[in-house]
């Protein structure tokens, strides 16, 4: 399957793989900036090994997300980047080269 393509300024998009462990959850989202974050979230595919990944395309610059596992907001917690927001808690940040 092609990754989704999320263009930003119409900049080409560099692939991007997103992963998150949750073995018990029934689905994993990722929503963000490139996904005009809950308007149009990415539904990751869960591997036999509990973690759910997804690789979507996202042009160069600095990009916001997080994850909704079974509905509820979660934070990356390989993601050592982050930023508050102003729901009192932090979105991750990726940056793309």
């Amino acid at each position: 399957m092609a990754p989704k393509t999320y263009p930003k300024g119409g900049s080409p998009g560099r692939p991007q793989t997103f992963a998150f462990s949750a073995p018990d959850a029934r689905s994993v989202q990722l929503v963000g900036d490139f996904t005009r974050w809950q308007e149009r979230p990415v539904n990751l595919q869960r591997g036999a090994d509990g973690v759910w990944r997804t690789t979507v395309q996202l042009s160069p610059g600095t990009h916001h997300y997080r994850f909704l596992v079974d509905g509820l907001w979660r934070d990356d917690p390989e993601c050592i980047l982050r930023a508050p927001n102003p729901f009192g808690s932090e979105d991750m940040m990726r940056q793309v080269a």
